[in-house]
């Protein structure tokens, strides 16, 4: 007897491909494709299937032009082709921020970065991998634990701190987090320090008064040094899809965010997201965090970057 499956039912049986098994069903289903290009509702079925895994309108439409463009041209005759069009599209995507995406370095004194983003994303653990990086290049590293609130949050630090060797600044909880940074920032003159990397209390884009004692912590780190912070890196739960999106454009209005911070990008294909926050914001990718050792934390590669999405 024949077995019938629901429109929810195929549905589901999409989700389990791969995001590239699912291009490849929409644009290479048969030969007439190949031949003659796209027809409506393929193309109307592909932008779906890239806006569903939160590419951004602009970066979607700009892909489904391009492949709908060389289709027709008879360009597209083999997965190597359809490939080679994504990649190349997708890079497209990053090159405004390609010169960007290195992390900024103080002229003179330490380097400050302020580390944000919302609850559970990752920020403690970025955090450490970021100043195993620094140590790494010889660098002195101070850490300070404006996260006056979470319960653990200081201790958690502290221990961090205490496995990669380097100092913390920390205050009792409850503290306010904007004199931790200040303390912080002091600290960093008078002892001679590289770099000074502060973690911050994560917390949901959407609370305003929490947003504003970052606000705060910023104007007094210029003015205890000229400059800080030199960069505000977002951390971002690489897992999570659309509501990055609109984490970075918050944070970003408040903050302005010099660039973002992939965690968790060794456990998902899902990071399509990072493309409509540059397209829409013009924030630079700049670290990936591949792993839960120390040293896996990377810069950005866009080539890397597509293999993930596309794997």
């Amino acid at each position: 007897m024949a077995k019938f499956f629901s429109k929810k039912d195929i549905k589901e049986q999409r989700k389990k491909k791969s995001l590239w098994t699912r291009i490849k069903d929409v644009a290479l289903m048969d030969v007439d494709v190949m031949v003659k290009g796209l027809d409506t509702a393929s193309i109307e079925d592909l932008e779906q299937l890239l806006l569903e895994s939160d590419f951004g309108v602009g970066p979607s439409l700009s892909i489904v032009d391009s492949l709908t463009a060389e289709g027709k041209k008879g360009k597209l005759r083999s997965e190597d082709d359809l490939h080679n069009l994504f990649r190349r599209e997708i890079r497209r995507v990053f090159e405004p921020t390609a010169g960007k995406t290195a992390l900024n370095r103080s002229p003179s004194g330490p380097t400050v970065i302020l580390v944000v983003g919302v609850n559970g994303v990752g920020n403690t653990t970025s955090i450490a991998k970021l100043a195993h990086r620094f140590q790494a290049e010889g660098k002195r590293v101070l850490l300070a634990a404006g996260d006056t609130y979470r319960a653990g949050a200081i201790e958690q630090l502290e221990r961090w701190a205490a496995r990669l060797g380097c100092d913390l600044i920390k205050q009792q909880a409850g503290a306010d987090p904007a004199a931790v940074a200040y303390d912080a920032a002091s600290a960093a003159v008078s002892r001679g320090i590289d770099v000074l990397i502060l973690d911050t209390a994560g917390r949901l884009h959407t609370k305003s008064g929490l947003m504003e004692e970052l606000v705060k912590m910023t104007r007094v780190l210029a003015k205890r040094q000229e400059g800080a912070p030199h960069e505000v890196l977002l951390v971002l739960d690489s897992t999570l899809g659309q509501n990055s999106i609109n984490q970075a454009r918050i944070f970003h209005e408040k903050l302005t965010v010099t660039g973002l911070l992939l965690a968790k990008f060794d456990g998902t294909s899902k990071a399509g997201f990072a493309m409509a926050i540059t397209e829409q914001l013009g924030l630079p990718t700049k670290l990936v965090g591949v792993g839960e050792k120390l040293e896996d934390l990377e810069e950005f590669d866009p080539d890397r970057y597509v293999d993930k999405i596309l794997a």
